[in-house]
């Protein structure tokens, strides 16, 4: 609470949360402008559409960040969100698929620039560390918590109106996102002493690449968004071609993998206090494993039912928050502290990149070759990105959280000193009158 009592803090985690909100129900919503315009191809529409959402999340988030000490930030930040807010309003009115993707291009490019601008403010607005440190965990709960409510009260909505007045209603909430950022005091980036932007932007890469456990979230990307690529693009050809399912139904579906996330997150902050973060993570991905198999079983025994599809989602669901949940106390110690940003700066981008690969499949794959071959390809990957993860993010990974101090006993000796580290044992000769012992660096 001493976080929130920070006014400009306060103002622009409420328009984060706001305009991530927004983001949700227009995706919802776009999911039924996919089925209205295309019908059967409906999963093409939408998985071209988060592709395009993902190649500019990719390409614009790191380079926005690079450039982001160049511009005057509120300013900035105000515009994309009255673009974002323009460019909602205008999708109820879209005549031709084409449409669409040019909208949400222009939607998303705004979106990328907006996520790195703003978690570049933060700091400059909290200063004190451990607070830095809470912030960074807020805007984690704020995305967790935006993928669990979205869907929901987007399926509240539809039950008593057009799934055309969720875009307005996002609309009104990026209006209401850049009051909240114009009436916070935002000053101005320093500039950054990296004069190259590729510098910039690939500092927290190269961190990821040289650290096991960071290797190990890469691939467990990749089970995320194999598994929640199912949910995200087929469920509204599958709630509506196979289950006969209505507009609410679809929210409803999604929300039942929502409810999945939030119980595994009411029950993850005891877990993790008994248990690492690596062995939460890796069980979340068996998890999501078995729920993609459930999946394709389902699919391919062609026999459709409502339980067996919502408990299914409810299992990908948690799966998809034992592993997303836990990242943030992983990245933020696998660095220094003044290479946390970099590093989720890197997170984002590499977490969207997994998405990039699995979106197409799940769309382009799903409506061409049907939803059998597709979840097929969906699970290979799922076991694929978990057996990698176990590979590249082994148990003892080469990181202590403590410093074991090396004990001093008052024995008169010639005696050695051994390091034990992960390269090997080295040894130098000590003064007479100390004694050897072990220190584990």
């Amino acid at each position: 609470m001493r976080l929130f009592a920070i006014r400009d803090y306060r103002h622009l985690f409420s328009a984060q949360v706001i305009a991530l909100f927004g983001t949700g129900l227009a995706t919802v919503a776009l999911g039924l402008l996919a089925y209205e315009f295309a019908g059967p191809r409906a999963g093409e529409v939408l998985g071209t559409a988060l592709t395009i959402k993902m190649v500019l999340y990719v390409i614009i988030a790191p380079l926005a960040a690079a450039y982001v000490d160049r511009l005057p930030r509120r300013a900035f930040l105000i515009t994309l969100d009255v673009v974002r807010a323009a460019v909602v309003l205008a999708l109820p009115f879209v005549t031709e698929v084409w449409h669409i993707y040019l909208l949400i291009g222009l939607l998303q490019s705004a979106s990328a620039a907006f996520t790195p601008t703003f978690q570049a403010v933060i700091p400059d607005i909290v200063t004190d560390k451990a607070a830095y440190t809470r912030a960074l965990s807020a805007s984690q709960v704020a995305y967790t918590m935006e993928s669990l409510l979205s869907p929901v009260l987007a399926a509240v909505a539809l039950s008593f109106m057009s799934f055309n007045w969720l875009f307005l209603g996002t609309s009104v909430g990026f209006v209401v996102s850049a009051f909240l950022v114009m009436s916070a005091r935002i000053p101005n980036a320093q500039p950054s002493a990296h004069t190259k932007a590729w510098d910039r932007a690939a500092a927290g890469i190269r961190t990821f690449v040289r650290t096991p456990r960071l290797r190990g979230i890469m691939a467990l990307n990749l089970v995320v968004a194999a598994a929640g690529s199912i949910v995200i693009v087929n469920t509204v050809n599958y709630v509506r071609d196979e289950l006969g399912g209505s507009q609410s139904d679809v929210a409803w579906m999604m929300a039942a993998s929502g409810g999945g996330t939030l119980m595994a997150a009411l029950a993850l902050p005891r877990v993790l206090d008994r248990v690492t973060e690596r062995t939460v993570m890796m069980t979340g991905a068996a998890v999501l494993v078995g729920g993609t198999a459930a999946a394709l079983t389902f699919s391919a025994a062609g026999v459709p039912t409502w339980a067996g599809t919502a408990i299914i989602w409810v299992v990908i669901g948690a799966g998809m928050a034992m592993i997303v949940t836990p990242t943030g106390r992983v990245l933020r110690a696998a660095g220094e502290p003044n290479r946390i940003p970099e590093v989720f700066a890197a997170q984002f981008s590499l977490s969207h990149l997994a998405w990039l690969i699995t979106y197409p499949i799940a769309g382009w794959l799903g409506t061409n070759a049907g939803l059998t071959l597709t979840w097929s390809a969906l699970a290979i990957l799922t076991v694929i990105g978990a057996a990698a993860a176990l590979y590249l993010w082994p148990r003892h990974d080469g990181h202590h959280d403590d410093v074991i101090p090396a004990p001093v006993h008052p024995h008169a000796a010639t005696s050695h000193v051994k390091t034990v580290a992960e390269t090997g044992v080295a040894e130098g000769t000590l003064a007479a009158g100390q004694c050897s012992c072990v220190r584990i660096s």
